[in-house]
């Protein structure tokens, strides 16, 4: 471990820029100084904003009446060409801002957002580049507010395996550990997410034979202090004595190895998580999905292959699972079940108040479960073209296949959908708790599928499919055109309020505020913002380049602004940034977006919005020089 102190006075003036943030002094744990802080529209701490992963904010001064007079106020370039995920933190006068490998951080002063206060860019080896899957994206960053002996922290990931702490008032180098062997092909893409004081880190690499796993870290010094497989045995994947005892259908112990494996094939078995969290102090639960088995011929891996695939509730303090919902036993398909986890409290259809988890799932179902007991409450089709899966089982949990869209070996399997990418895949959507509506960025993506046999080498690709990918049925094909959609969907009704189709993916996910509206990015270049209770689009802006990310927004002395990333890439954009033509290089994606470089390139950067244009610089003596002239 590498371990960097700074000085006392350091500590201090992280410590109470922390707490003249909210205003107020606060409790003296780093997670209540989270909540307080996600608690003010001043901020946006965490991924999601709150531990809810509702990607909500409450500010109204950008509304469905004067949205239409939103403006251009400031850009930031990070340098950095290839895709941009995630969203910056915004910490009372600070924004952080992330970018992919490289991976530089830039600390951005709000008074006066020309100006870097510090910026860490480090060195890394160049062949994590050649093990990343699909773009060599990151997804965001995390805050930990300190705690008057520790300062306050930024925590990212880097694309060769290290998960590093910053000090978030110097940028400098506070702790650095190794999370990921990138020998074996496992990488880091994931934003980190802060708990208590614990950071959790996920792991990338199942298209290269990875066994996931997630692992908790001493915030304040990097120490392991646990981790979680996804296969093996289950000392391994840390289960808890009552693992599943409310859904024993769903399986319990001694799954993870040779029950639903052949030999010790979940030793390269995948699973890994490099998406979203979300956690609840009232269960002390963190949720999370598992991804893809490996490889992706599923004629090479008989058995459901737990635990991938699955929606996990882990106690934050000791690892282990409460329980664990499998979505996909046995996928076929790639549908890496790793998507953004929202929480909400409804009522269901009986009237009962309950604690939910809602999670729409690359496999075209969107899964509401209880996140106390982990009880399958609805599950339901993103949308009327899945196909695959005629309807989930709400008893066992069990998907009803449609054996037409099978796949096996010798065999070309057609119209699959949705395809490989998931009607839903990274994308981070949001839940407004006024209108009880999820806003959901979706793909319209569907394929064909032929498998073959390969060996497994570590540190080399491990998928053994090839990959056709086309518009849904609901797209215009000829054109490759209609490949996306935009949502609004009620967990307890089923029921979608309003659907709208896009040209490309949703890829990025929504932002939803209480001023009855919902921005969202698009990969041809657009931000735009609809009527969260209509659909009806009210304004949109050009973009530089094609957006992946998804939008936030804060209030800075009196302004409400709403910021995003622009910068084409991921899974997405890969024919564009690596200049690939054949349809079925990029794991199917150059096919499906063959048209997208005749929309957008390249180049990364946020550009932030307020109504009329509104920013710091309106006074023209902001960052001007004071000097003499000689």
């Amino acid at each position: 471990m590498k371990r960097f102190r700074t000085s006392a006075s350091a500590f201090t003036l992280a410590a109470s820029t922390a707490l003249s943030v909210v205003g107020a002094t606060l409790p003296a744990f780093a997670n209540d100084k989270l909540v307080e802080l996600s608690q003010s529209e001043e901020n946006w701490p965490m991924t999601g904003k709150s531990y809810k992963a509702q990607n909500y904010s409450k500010a109204t001064q950008i509304n469905t009446e004067n949205v239409k007079n939103l403006r251009p106020a400031w850009a930031f370039s990070t340098g950095v060409l290839h895709g941009h995920e995630g969203t910056p933190l915004v910490i009372g006068d600070r924004m952080y801002v992330h970018a992919a490998f490289p991976n530089p951080t830039f600390a951005l002063d709000l008074n006066e957002p020309g100006k870097i206060l510090w910026q860490h860019k480090p060195k890394q080896a160049p062949t994590a580049r050649a093990v990343a899957c699909c773009d060599v994206v990151n997804r965001g960053l995390a805050y930990w507010p300190g705690d008057g002996k520790t300062p306050s922290l930024i925590l990212k990931t880097q694309l060769d395996g290290h998960i590093v702490a910053l000090n978030a008032d110097t940028g400098e180098e506070f702790w650095k550990m190794e999370n990921s062997d990138i020998k074996v092909g496992s990488t880091l893409t994931i934003a980190p997410y802060v708990i208590k004081d614990t950071v959790l880190v996920g792991s990338s690499g199942a298209e290269l034979g990875v066994r996931g796993y997630v692992t908790a870290y001493d915030v304040k010094t990097g120490a392991q202090k646990w981790r979680a497989y996804a296969t093996g045995p289950d000392e391994d994947i840390k289960l808890a004595k009552d693992f599943n005892m409310a859904n024993p259908h769903y399986g319990q112990k001694g799954l993870g190895t040779n029950k639903t494996w052949e030999g010790d094939a979940w030793k390269i078995g995948g699973g890994t998580n490099w998406g979203w969290y979300a956690f609840d102090p009232d269960t002390n639960l963190f949720y999370y999905g598992s991804g893809n088995p490996a490889p992706w011929n599923e004629t090479m891996r008989p058995g459901d292959n737990k635990w991938t695939m699955t929606i996990w509730g882990r106690d934050i303090d000791t690892g282990e699972a409460k329980f664990g919902y499998q979505k996909t036993p046995h996928d076929e398909w790639d549908y890496a079940g790793v998507n953004v986890m929202m929480l909400s409290e409804q009522e269901d259809k009986t009237g009962k108040m309950r604690k939910l988890l809602t999670h729409p799932d690359r496999n075209g179902i969107v899964y509401t479960l209880d996140r106390e007991d982990g009880t399958l409450v609805s599950a339901d089709k993103l949308d009327d073209t899945v196909n695959w899966v005629k309807q989930v089982d709400l008893k066992t949990g069990i998907p009803v296949r449609d054996p037409e869209f099978a796949t096996r070996m010798d065999h070309k399997a057609t119209e699959i959908c949705p395809s490989a990418m998931g009607y839903h895949n990274q994308g981070h959507d949001s839940y407004d708790p006024e209108k009880k509506l999820f806003f959901m960025g979706i793909n319209h993506i569907c394929m064909d599928w032929e498998p073959f046999q390969l060996p497994y080498r570590a540190g080399q690709f491990f998928v053994g499919a090839t990959l056709w990918m086309y518009p849904g049925p609901k797209g215009d094909r000829q054109n490759y055109e209609g490949l996306g959609q935009i949502k609004a969907y009620n967990a307890i009704s089923g029921k979608y309020a309003w659907e709208k189709m896009e040209k490309f993916s949703v890829w990025g996910g929504t932002l939803a505020t209480a001023g009855d509206l919902v921005f969202y990015g698009t990969l041809d270049g657009f931000i735009k913002a609809r009527n969260s209770k209509t659909g009806e689009l009210l304004w949109k802006y050009r973009l530089p380049s094609g957006v992946i990310g998804h939008p936030m927004t804060y209030t800075h002395k009196g302004t409400q602004y709403v910021a995003i990333y622009y910068g084409v890439g991921g899974w997405p954009g890969v024919g564009l940034v690596f200049d690939l033509n054949d349809p079925t290089a990029g794991l199917g994606a150059v096919g499906a977006f063959k048209n997208l470089a005749n929309y957008t390139q390249m180049g990364g950067g946020v550009q932030v919005f307020a109504l009329n244009g509104k920013n710091p610089y309106d006074d023209v003596n902001i960052g001007e020089w004071t000097g003499k002239a000689n």
